[in-house]
């Protein structure tokens, strides 16, 4: 069903729009649905992954969502994808309030993988017209892209059994040892603020530096969270 709804949405938008790379805007034709449909199917997996600590996967999309929507919805760049964004923002905020640390309501497996399938269509139908689009999306994501790709890899280098439970994400490894839901959550989204947030609105401002900018913006992540345990063997 994951692949089916993730092919869906790159039929209704007519394949994974193009991607600029320095000057080169790059069109993948028929492969961008295969490549389209298993990243879409990958972060409806990935929120579900990260949705492991009160509050985090709420305010990471209030994030995600809310600062695609100023990326891509000023009065120049105004699109119903925006105002689609800042509808969900809303609704993730109000979500939020309950699932703050310690949360009385929880999305559990249904609500973030949803969430997380709302957050990839978005993406993509922002990308449409906008070539650097999906890049900044990316950048947005990063501290949950970094995070479950970064555990998933090294848990397959181990030949773990990748579809059973586990609580080895970097996020899960500090809520234990910090003792506290709320602390990871904040750091989380200061990271966003003041890191993420910058890079985003640099990409978006010098298109023919995005991709260089992306990766800039991933790789201080993907040190911190193989750092602090990504993927590790929790024995």
């Amino acid at each position: 069903m994951h692949v089916a709804t993730s092919l869906f949405a790159l039929i209704v938008f007519g394949g994974l729009p193009a991607i600029q790379f320095g000057a080169t805007i790059v069109h993948f034709g028929w492969g961008g649905y295969v490549l389209g449909t298993l990243a879409v199917a990958w972060v409806i997996n990935l929120f579900n992954f990260m949705d492991g600590i009160d509050g985090i996967a709420a305010a990471e999309a209030v994030f995600i969502v809310g600062a695609g929507a100023l990326l891509y919805g000023t009065p120049n760049a105004a699109s119903p994808a925006a105002n689609a964004a800042i509808v969900c923002g809303m609704a993730c905020l109000g979500f939020l309030v309950w699932n703050w640390p310690p949360a009385r309501i929880f999305m559990g497996d249904v609500g973030s993988g949803y969430l997380g399938y709302v957050i990839a269509v978005l993406a993509i139908a922002s990308a449409r017209n906008n070539p650097t689009a999906l890049l900044a999306w990316l950048i947005l994501g990063g501290v949950f892209f970094c995070d479950a790709t970064a555990t998933l890899v090294r848990r397959v280098l181990r030949r773990d059994r990748v579809h059973e439970a586990h609580r080895s994400h970097a996020y899960q490894w500090l809520a234990r040892r910090w003792h506290s839901h709320s602390r990871v959550t904040i750091a989380a989204a200061l990271i966003n603020l003041c890191w993420l947030l910058p890079c985003a609105l640099f990409a978006a401002a010098h298109p023919r530096f995005a991709a260089w900018t992306t990766g800039i913006a991933w790789a201080p992540l993907v040190l911190l969270v193989l750092f602090t345990g990504a993927g590790r063997a929790e024995t």
